[in-house]
């Protein structure tokens, strides 16, 4: 394990099929459920599901880069979920349930914006990417009964699979 680990934020339609996903991959240490990318503090899942927070669920990522790259996690995160589809995953409809890359640097706003462009340029979505891009500001930890759900749950609800897409992962 390198000496630093990095973390990424990212949201991608309801947080419980992203982080057990995410959670599979070599290099991610851990993963947690909560709110991100709007103005109101302290969010809970009873405010954000009214669509007025401005938060989307979110999974924080905490990852090893010797283990994994950032881009790399960017391209799972483009396998686990529909980035074409605005305020929507599967069944769940709302802001809430927005694709979305939260930054936390310069660097991780470049490569995010430079694996949009391959995502797109590959074709394999057949629509235009709609994930946000946008800056870091806060996350707020989703209540207990929402942490590792499809853990304590298998049956559970998900909307998220991976699909095998080929999307050019070149230096991920």
């Amino acid at each position: 394990m390198s000496e630093v680990a990095q973390t990424v934020y990212l949201a991608g339609g309801c947080f419980w099929g992203m982080e057990e996903l995410l959670r599979q991959i070599p290099g991610v240490l851990a993963t947690e459920v909560g709110y991100c990318g709007g103005d109101v503090p302290n969010a809970t899942y009873e405010i954000v599901k009214t669509g007025h927070s401005g938060h989307a669920e979110a999974v924080k990522i905490v990852f090893d880069p010797a283990q994994v790259s950032y881009r790399h996690l960017l391209f799972e995160f483009f396998r686990m979920h529909n980035p074409t589809t605005p305020n929507r995953q599967g069944n769940d409809v709302g802001s809430s349930y927005r694709s979305a890359i939260f930054y936390t640097d310069d660097e991780q706003k470049r490569n995010a914006e430079e694996v949009i462009r391959t995502v797109e340029k590959s074709g394999e979505w057949q629509a235009k990417v709609v994930t946000e891009i946008v800056p870091f500001k806060a996350f707020w930890r989703a209540e207990a009964e929402h942490q590792d759900y499809l853990r304590r749950d298998p049956h559970g609800y998900t909307c998220h699979y991976l699909r095998r897409l080929d999307l050019g992962e070149q230096g991920a």
